[in-house]
């Protein structure tokens, strides 16, 4: 059957009616080098996500992310040529084709962050195949991306923040005490110590903190690694979540578990500050990764060092971790202009 599919040529419209023939021919040399061609393509795909996971070491997720872009880019370029696409038809592409999945893609009701991360997927592939002399594609790089209106991270204030990390907040739960301090001590670990909520879930039993003054090892993303420095109220926490747990923690196994024993889900902590949501009279900016932005944005109101706040962050650059200048900066402003008699109200 394959080799039946691939004998079959079809020619242009002959110009008598629009009528199209086909005509059954020989694979040829035609078809066999682009059969190769657009194998290569697979095969680059593969080795440029090996790449971004063995050299790079992005995360699962961010590798699962771009693999999805790359293939959705595929199968739009299959309807976009009329049949899959091969290294050469990428390298002949112009930035119009580019824009043209843009556009495909903002008609399926996708937003421009996603738009931007898609193009950086699709850039970053042909940087790999250009550095190693598979593939040229200019239009990667000339096609603009759309506009990214700048929002600043919209964190709690500090009463909110310390009320979401309680476990008698949510006392009047049909919850088990176990699975009430296992929240709470998750959510101090992110606003206590600025942790991404996959970062504390991925702690295991050996790591946890067992007294005041301890430091965190924590894997980020990039496999990249800091140590944080732990609260007293936080080793309290999960002190109190362990002793309370039903389960076996081995030491090289999760920290935090699921009611039936298993690795904690970051859904259900979100499910868990959702709920907080109406308890407290918390906005629907109330989220896990809120506490993080909590954690930042009070320290350096409290005078804390940019720097170390990107240490503790584990921010690549130290322009990610000034946006939370500008948070306070809008905050002092808004006083200044509510409270100052000569402020333009």
């Amino acid at each position: 059957m394959l080799a039946l599919v691939a004998s079959l040529h079809v020619l242009p419209f002959d110009g008598i009616g629009g009528v199209q023939k086909t005509r059954m021919v020989g694979p040829g040399p035609t078809m066999t080098a682009r059969l190769e061609d657009v194998s290569d393509f697979d095969t680059l795909r593969r080795d440029w996500l090996a790449h971004l996971a063995n050299e790079r070491r992005l995360s699962p997720k961010t590798l699962e992310a771009y693999g999805r872009d790359l293939g959705q880019f595929s199968a739009f370029l299959e309807g976009h040529l009329g049949g899959p696409a091969s290294l050469t038809d990428i390298a002949a592409l112009k930035p119009f084709d580019l824009r043209a999945f843009l556009g495909q893609r903002r008609r399926e009701n996708v937003g421009n962050r996603t738009l931007m991360r898609q193009l950086a997927s699709l850039r970053s592939f042909a940087r790999f195949g250009e550095r190693t002399g598979k593939l040229k594609a200019a239009a990667f790089a000339a096609t603009r991306g759309p506009r990214i209106g700048k929002s600043l991270p919209r964190p709690l204030d500090a009463r909110a923040a310390k009320a979401v990390t309680q476990v008698d907040i949510r006392a009047g739960e049909e919850r088990e005490a176990w699975v009430l301090a296992r929240d709470a001590a998750v959510l101090s670990l992110l606003y206590g110590c600025g942790l991404r909520i996959s970062e504390a879930l991925s702690l295991t039993r050996a790591q946890a903190p067992t007294s005041a003054g301890d430091t965190l090892t924590v894997i980020g993303k990039g496999q990249k690694t800091r140590m944080v420095p732990v609260l007293p109220v936080v080793v309290t926490a999960i002190a109190e979540y362990i002793a309370l747990c039903p389960w076996r923690l081995p030491p090289d196994g999760p920290l935090f578990l699921g009611v039936k024993g298993g690795p904690l889900s970051p859904r259900i902590i979100q499910l868990a500050v959702e709920g907080l949501r109406g308890a407290l009279g918390l906005p629907s900016s109330a989220t896990p990764h809120s506490l993080r932005h909590s954690f930042a944005t009070h320290l350096l109101g409290r005078g804390g060092d940019l720097r170390a706040i990107q240490e503790l962050l584990g921010h690549a650059s130290l322009s990610t971790t000034q946006i939370y200048t500008r948070i306070d900066s809008t905050r002092l402003m808004a006083a200044y202009d509510a409270a100052h008699p000569r402020a333009g109200r």
